[in-house]
């Protein structure tokens, strides 16, 4: 099993690569990123290697406390780092506007967005707006994030030459990715799975420091300059299911996205 876990694929990368692994000799100085679910786990992870390559970071948090943790253990690592904080809750339209206001008035470039954060198994709630708390945090908050600051990426890309990360015109690359299941808190509301987690299951799931290659690959990695539209999983591209190549069906969720947001 830890053979395969070792395997090399097209992209040189593993599961069982490291973020740092994946971004050694990378030189990110000058770029921009805004990362969510920043406070921990995997989006923790993130910015501690964006950090380390150069990257700007910008973390969007909850969890005030938790993230002056996350950002203060990053620059005693990392002395020179330029970390930020900016209060965001996905769960919250408002919230997420004044987020995207904050950020614009750092009058900072945006080369990277990484919509990172999200929750499961929550028990059944509504968000302050009326919508059911998954959906509201994992879908539409990063939905009307991406909407806010996706004319500050083509701005960006135009200005610096630098594609974004996140319209193929305007030189702004957007993919999607899966971690892999990684030993994180996100299964925090179910305590059966939690457990088994933090038992059996380590032997089994990536650690962080693994489940955070992927997003940092596609984040920063050379090979995936020009590279859009695609999902990848363990730091290579793969197939997807025929209902997200469903262009009707994307178009179904785009139009009731928006008549969400606006």
């Amino acid at each position: 099993m830890w053979g395969l876990l070792r395997r090399r694929s097209p992209s040189g990368f593993s599961p069982s690569s490291t973020a740092e692994e994946v971004t050694a000799g990378i030189d990110a100085s000058g770029l921009v990123a805004v990362v969510t679910g920043a406070s921990s786990g995997i989006g923790a992870e993130t910015c501690r290697v964006l950090a380390m390559r150069g990257v700007h970071v910008v973390m969007g948090i909850r969890n005030s406390s938790a993230g002056a943790r996350v950002r203060d253990e990053i620059l005693k690592q990392v002395p020179a780092a330029k970390v930020e904080m900016l209060g965001l809750d996905l769960s919250s339209m408002s919230s997420v506007r004044r987020f995207a206001a904050n950020f614009n008035a750092l009058n900072l470039p945006l080369n990277i967005l990484i919509n990172n954060a999200g929750i499961a198994f929550v028990p059944f709630n509504l968000s302050e707006d009326g919508i059911e708390l998954h959906f509201s945090t994992n879908h539409l908050g990063h939905f009307l994030l991406t909407d806010l600051l996706l004319e500050k990426m083509k701005v960006t890309a135009t200005e610096t030459g630098i594609e974004g990360r996140i319209e193929q015109d305007a030189k702004v690359a957007v993919n999607c990715l899966h971690p892999g299941a990684v030993a994180t808190n996100i299964m925090r509301h179910w305590d059966f799975v939690n457990g088994m987690l933090s038992t059996v299951g380590k032997f089994f799931v990536k650690s962080v420091e693994q489940g955070a290659a992927t997003v940092c690959y596609v984040a920063l990695h050379p090979q995936i300059a020009g590279v859009t539209g695609k999902y990848f999983v363990d730091c290579n591209i793969i197939g997807l299911k025929s209902h997200a190549l469903d262009m009707e069906l994307s178009k179904r969720l785009w139009d009731f996205s928006l008549n969400l947001i606006h």
